[in-house]
């Protein structure tokens, strides 16, 4: 059985691991573009092989069904995405999608014989990193986010979502999938971001909550000036408003034991011998509970807003997306947890689909694999190949229990 498990989960990883990986390591798989298209493709070729039925919808995500004779009732759905952020990391996402087709493997040879259907989900833009919004496609997929404003999101290049998505071949409407309607589970598997398996010598724990977090602009807007002809005390500099701004907040996320980073930032005219115009700049904020994650955004708001009176600019701030907390069905965690030989139950700091679907009241769990590295997100995301099969299994003992 383990080496049928090694076999199945390492050709698969082989097959799929140099699809979008740039000369740095990194991985560019960008939502609806050419890396992640040739992803899902090798997953709808790995499904067809499987003999498993393929349902898509107009949002971008695509399921595919183990539907064995006298398989009725709510289903069991696991899965993940395939894309990824800009110089990401090989193993968030695709990890959950490998496992959950050796896991049907390993059902199979095991003779299993569900008595749920049990689907393997691939949801479209996870990460973000094209359209700016975060578990996009399970967004869609549970109706809390209106078509109509999701078409209209751009791409940095001026490229709609509905544009991208047509160009992709995506077809149908935006909106509520009908197939989330049969879902009655459903179980994510991650590789850990952080390292709290490596300090408790485990290689899977069951996830408990999902910290709440959000994505907010930062508009810093002052006057445009020559760099050599502009006294300083003459100048309204929004890129020290902004710097200010951005230290505040490593120092106020580290003092209180949050998350706060400004990741992106973009400046007009962008002229090395210019005083900007104006800079805008994205924080991502994460806390232990709503309440603090607002106190948080305020006091670095607040800070901003501070150092722009002092320079004579103006701040102006705009939440894009914001997700409150979430807590994972506490009496499936411990079954899981149970499931797996009493699996430690711990939190993650990062967002998933699987907390949008737990948000839609689906009752929904997540299996994290350890990271040595804690690294997530950039090249050095790893994990072994040991922990990965011991993921796979775990994934197929709660696919089992739970479609039983």
């Amino acid at each position: 059985m383990a080496e049928l498990v090694s076999m199945d989960f390492e050709a698969m990883w082989r097959a799929l691991l140099p699809v979008g990986r740039a000369s740095t390591g990194g991985y560019r798989r960008s939502p609806f573009a050419s890396a992640e298209r040739e992803c899902l493709d090798w997953f709808l070729e790995a499904a067809v092989a499987r003999d498993l039925r393929i349902e898509s919808d107009g949002n971008g995500n695509v399921v595919a069904w183990w539907e064995p004779v006298g398989a009725a009732g709510p289903a069991v759905v696991t899965g993940s995405h395939l894309d990824s952020v800009t110089e990401g990391g090989a193993y968030d996402g695709p990890l959950g999608v490998v496992s959950a087709l050796a896991a049907i493997d390993v059902l199979r040879e095991r003779d299993v014989r569900p008595g749920r259907p049990i689907g393997v989900s691939v949801f479209a833009e996870e990460e973000g990193s094209r359209f700016g919004l975060a578990c996009l496609g399970s967004r869609l997929a549970t109706g809390v986010l209106a078509p109509e404003k999701a078409a209209a999101l751009t791409d940095r290049q001026g490229v709609r979502l509905d544009e991208a998505m047509a160009a992709a071949g995506v077809t149908g409407a935006l909106g509520r999938s009908a197939w989330l309607d049969r879902v009655g589970t459903f179980v994510e598997l991650h590789v850990e971001q952080g390292r709290d398996l490596v300090h408790r010598d485990r290689s899977v724990a069951v996830a408990s909550e999902i910290w709440p977090h959000g994505r907010y602009r930062f508009d810093f807007t002052g006057e445009a000036n020559h760099a050599g002809a502009t006294r300083m005390e003459d100048r309204h500099d929004p890129m020290l408003a902004y710097a200010a701004t951005a230290l505040a907040a490593g120092e106020q996320a580290r003092a209180s034991g949050q998350r706060a980073t400004f990741g992106r930032i973009e400046a007009v005219p962008n002229g090395t011998n210019a005083v900007p115009s104006r800079v805008t700049a994205w924080l991502d904020a994460r806390a232990e509970s709503d309440d603090v994650l607002a106190d948080l955004v305020s006091d670095i708001e607040d800070a901003g807003r501070t150092r722009s009176q002092l320079d004579g600019t103006a701040l102006t701030l705009t939440p894009e997306s914001v997700s409150p907390s979430v807590a994972f069905d506490a009496s499936l965690a411990r079954r899981l947890a149970r499931a797996l030989g009493d699996a430690p139950i711990i939190p993650t700091q990062a967002g998933h689909d699987a907390g949008i679907l737990s948000g839609a009241g689906i009752p929904t769990a997540m299996l994290f694999v350890r990271n040595p590295t804690g690294v997530s997100h950039a090249p050095g995301e790893y994990a072994e190949m040991a922990d990965c099969l011991a993921g796979v299994t775990a994934l197929a003992d709660v696919l089992e229990e739970l479609a039983s």
